[in-house]
């Protein structure tokens, strides 16, 4: 493993860091998540045209800029470092990879290019307390009992003449208030046969009615999405007769990729918030003196260092290693969560305060392990997919030893044996 930077790699976060210094200060955040939108749109096409960073993970064919995973997770952790409320994550980590794993020949031609340029952003409308396990980070996802079992309740397809027809409600959507199309999971083939497959549905479509819900972290703005007989595309073939093992193995592949993002987001934000909290601690003075010179302060301050570069190189590890996605998000949301709790109380009482921007660091970790942990869960399946939880050979325990000792009696008739257990 070469954990070297490129060229290339060096300058993008670069220049993303330039820009996002210049527009992404605390009013401007807290102005851009006040908007209709939740984002900046000028914002978010400047970094569309200048670095092309919705398409960074997008192949060159389809107007992409042809990088790996990678690059998108190295790029976010500078967007999250700033708290960035930004379709980035929806569009680029969730959706794209989905239309590149299912879409149709023809779908990726037509959508692919329009969401690599900026022009369209996308959501996957789950159920929010369900994300996590659709995108099998803390579960299997193969049941789909996630998506509503077939059952009242999410999302219920219905073939027509005309297609698909979508009824349902999904809250809790990431960006699902004002994308321009949404993924959407829902059952098809009743309850006894039901499957889950993936649904395109235009943000204008007739039926559709969405509402932005009041979330915890304002920078990670979410919808609610009600589906009243919506007309639907379905994503991929339409001739797929694998029960929709394809929709579900394409969404726990994208969940692996999705953890690295977020972890190295996660990340960014912890970094972010130590440093704030050392400048401060300079600064500050009691008794006379700089609170950071205190030895107790000095203590706590080492320890959230290390705890935030032990999640960055997990991070980068996640990047290079997709299948260590998982760890590396517990990693980085207990890093985030720590980091921005200790920054509250390091901050004293301006860190309660709401014009102060602590508390933002402090809410996203709090929102981001509602959406996709929590910590716990995210490492006890990685755990259990790794086997560590897997019973031991019942003829390993039960075998006789190669040799008896030459101390030990030999076994006769006046000698009782034990029962075996």
């Amino acid at each position: 493993m070469d954990a070297a930077f490129t060229a290339e790699q060096d300058e993008m976060r670069r220049t993303l860091r330039e820009i996002l210094g210049k527009h992404c200060g605390p009013d401007e955040v807290k102005a851009a998540v006040r908007t209709d939108a939740g984002h900046d749109r000028e914002l978010w096409q400047q970094l569309s045209r200048q670095l092309g960073l919705p398409g960074i993970a997008i192949a060159e064919e389809y107007g992409g800029v042809g990088c790996t995973p990678a690059d998108l997770a190295l790029a976010c952790e500078e967007t999250g470092s700033v708290l960035l409320p930004s379709p980035l994550l929806a569009t680029a980590a969730l959706a794209a990879p989905l239309i590149g794993a299912l879409g149709t020949a023809a779908q990726r031609a037509e959508l692919l290019p329009a969401l690599a340029a900026g022009e369209l952003t996308a959501a996957l409308a789950v159920p929010g307390p369900a994300l996590a396990t659709a995108l099998a980070l803390t579960g299997d996802n193969a049941p789909g009992d996630w998506a509503g079992g077939g059952r009242a309740g999410g999302v219920q397809a219905r073939a027509d003449a005309d297609g698909w027809r979508l009824y349902g409600e999904v809250a809790q959507v990431l960006d699902g208030h004002g994308a321009g199309l949404l993924l959407v999971a829902a059952h098809t083939g009743g309850f006894a046969r039901a499957r889950t497959l993936l649904f395109l549905v235009r943000g204008d479509a007739p039926g559709l009615v969405r509402a932005r819900q009041a979330t915890l972290d304002e920078t990670r703005p979410q919808g609610r999405v009600q589906l009243r007989n919506v007309e639907a595309r379905l994503l991929g073939e339409s001739d797929r007769a694998d029960g929709g093992a394809a929709t579900l193995a394409a969404l726990a592949a994208t969940g692996r990729h999705a953890a690295t993002v977020l972890a190295a987001e996660a990340v960014g934000a912890a970094g972010r918030a130590l440093d704030r909290t050392v400048e401060h601690v300079r600064r500050r003075e009691q008794f006379g003196r700089p609170i950071g010179s205190f030895q107790a302060v000095k203590h706590r301050l080492a320890d959230l260092y290390v705890q935030v570069q032990a999640a960055r190189s997990a991070a980068y590890y996640a990047a290079w290693d997709p299948e260590q996605g998982a760890l590396a998000l517990a990693q980085g949301l207990e890093a985030l969560r720590i980091t921005a709790g200790e920054a509250i109380q390091l901050h004293g009482g301006i860190g309660f305060t709401w014009e102060h921007d602590a508390h933002l660091y402090f809410k996203r970790a709090a929102a981001d392990e509602l959406l996709f942990g929590p910590v716990h869960r995210l490492r006890a399946h990685a755990a259990q997919r790794a086997g560590l939880f897997d019973a031991r050979d019942p003829a390993a325990d039960t075998a006789a030893p190669a040799t008896t000792p030459a101390t030990a009696p030999a076994p006769t008739s006046a000698t009782p044996q034990k029962a075996a257990v």
